[in-house]
């Protein structure tokens, strides 16, 4: 089922039927029991390249950057690798005052080369940015381009052989030629595979911006994912959650960025082998050198994770099967969200959990009134040479907590001890008078979730629930959503409550935990008749939590 932004139908004026009949004569396949043989697209890919070569009313293309997100062994590297010979050397820019018919007879512009061509293959690994090649290699090798246009066909670079200007290259973060460069077309490969730790990010800004370089509007780029896992913060992810924004009205609209999707039914049941079958048949489409009883066989093993197939083969965005939260549960709370802070002097709860370097630090507030939450600040690692030796700015973190008691009325506060006493003790210290829940023995705000476990798992518990029920709603604040669809299950004695992924994993929870600290904070808050007490600002001291 198509689940992307593809229009239905063909488009009205399109390079795609040129570049579809120049593909049958100068590309050729690279493997498989047809190798050697013309290149053939399916109906799908021949549906896609005439969309993404799409010309608008002033003749310029009616897509900036497409997503290409696909089902694993569909087709996505072999398609991307002959679009990156179309734009090496194939008719891929309009040429005014030509023309070509469809096979139904109507005109559509025809193409011309590019001038200096510069096309970079793009990934996060090596390995798979010559993998990549490696297509496009096999692609030209047997191919009378080769002759017709000169071309020295390299092991790492393809270039035109009498040294014109022009070439088709590996690139990844770390890359030498990728700062500065002004490349003509991009393909970034498994785009769900670039995070933040993997260089991913940076790389696919710079690559944005290189392509902005090109005047005329002319450069672009295609991206290929299989369906990404929630909560990494992929570049994938991003791509499908601005794609959804756009979908549900919750970002400006714009018609420029084409995702193209197909998936299987989303109630399919893995257990029902028939039901299965005719769902791979969905998710793949044409595909046909797909074995789909090779893929039925890897569903079934006993070893595979079901979350991990259905992203793999159903083309399904789900959670992984250890997820403390369904990505679409916190979705939902976010669209019900009332925006970022409450008017200033507002009844609010604040919790906090610190951190020295590794992990994020995070203070969230909930409005006591309507218990929506949001985001006060996140300090998280930054990436690239600036993460070497990072610290939180503590005097960051202290002055927020300051301007906020100076901008609301904060009547609740619970804090993570760890790593901040001295700074949690201050807070307490400074600030006990302004509210109503009951001291903790030490007179501070302290809790040390290692022994308090059990009120941290039920406040966990508890918070769990509102969200599943659609009780609650949170700013639309990039780290909460992404901390919050991070976060696994951990069952305990109590409970359960939720932890990252791994000790070591750079994917954080933080914010949501301060989430959690602020909610209880609230309802300790409620139970002490805040609201009622306001009016006679009856005083109090800091909570322990």
């Amino acid at each position: 089922m198509q689940t992307g932004n593809l229009p239905s139908g063909l488009p009205e004026r399109t390079l795609g039927w040129h570049i579809i009949a120049w593909c049958s004569r100068y590309i050729r396949q690279p493997d498989g029991e047809h190798a050697g043989r013309p290149w053939q697209f399916t109906r799908e890919q021949v549906t896609f390249v005439l969309w993404f070569y799409a010309l608008d009313d002033a003749g310029k293309f009616a897509y900036r950057r497409a997503i290409l997100r696909r089902s694993k062994g569909w087709g996505k590297s072999p398609l991307l690798a002959a679009l990156a010979i179309v734009e090496f050397i194939g008719p891929c820019r309009p040429d005014p005052g030509r023309f070509v018919r469809d096979p139904f007879g109507n005109l559509h512009p025809a193409g011309r080369a590019e001038n200096a061509p510069h096309v970079q293959m793009a990934a996060v690994s090596v390995q798979q940015a010559y993998n990549t090649m490696d297509a496009v290699r096999g692609m030209l090798v047997e191919s009378p381009a080769v002759r017709d246009y000169n071309l020295d066909v390299g092991k790492t670079v393809i270039q035109f052989a009498d040294g014109r200007p022009g070439k088709i290259e590996p690139v990844t973060a770390s890359s030498a030629s990728l700062e500065g460069a002004r490349p003509t077309f991009v393909v970034a490969d498994e785009i769900h595979h670039w995070t933040k730790s993997t260089g991913g990010f940076a790389m696919a800004r710079v690559l944005s911006r290189n392509l902005g370089k090109r005047p005329g509007g002319m450069a672009r780029m295609v991206m290929t994912t299989n369906a990404h896992a929630p909560g990494e913060n992929s570049v994938g992810e991003q791509e499908y959650d601005a794609f959804i924004d756009i979908k549900m009205g919750k970002a400006r609209r714009t018609n420029d960025v084409l995702y193209d999707c197909r998936e299987a039914p989303p109630d399919v049941d893995l257990a029902d082998a028939d039901q299965l079958r005719e769902a791979l048949r969905v998710a793949y489409g044409d595909s046909t050198w797909v074995d789909l009883g090779r893929v039925m066989a890897e569903i079934y093993d006993p070893t595979s994770d079901p979350s991990e197939m259905r992203r793999f083969y159903l083309n399904h965005v789900v959670a992984s099967s250890d997820s403390w939260l369904d990505p679409a549960e916190v979705d939902a709370v976010v669209l019900a969200g009332l925006g970022g802070a409450p008017e200033p002097g507002a009844l609010v709860a604040l919790g906090f959990d610190g951190s020295k370097s590794d992990d994020a630090t995070a203070l969230v507030g909930v409005d006591v009134e309507t218990g929506h939450a949001w985001v006060v600040g996140v300090w998280e690692r930054p990436d690239g040479p600036d993460a070497i030796g990072w610290e939180v700015p503590r005097p960051d973190v202290d002055k927020a907590v300051r301007d906020t008691f100076e901008n609301f009325d904060v009547v609740a506060f619970n804090a993570d001890v760890a790593f901040w006493e001295s700074y949690v003790d201050q807070w307490a210290e400074d600030f006990r008078e302004h509210l109503f829940t009951k001291a903790s023995p030490k007179h501070s705000v302290a809790f040390d979730m290692r022994n308090r476990l059990r009120d941290f798992t039920r406040a966990a518990e508890a918070t769990h629930a509102a969200i599943v029920e659609g009780a609650l709603s949170i700013e639309d604040h990039p780290s909460l959503i992404r901390h919050l669809k991070n976060a696994r299950r951990r069952p305990n004695n109590y409970g359960i409550g939720f932890g990252k992924q791994s000790r070591e994993s750079p994917h954080k929870v933080d914010a949501a935990a301060a989430f959690v600290l602020a909610r209880e904070a609230r309802r300790t808050a409620l139970e002490a008749g805040v609201i009622e007490k306001r009016a006679r600002k009856a005083p109090g001291t800091f909570v322990s939590f």
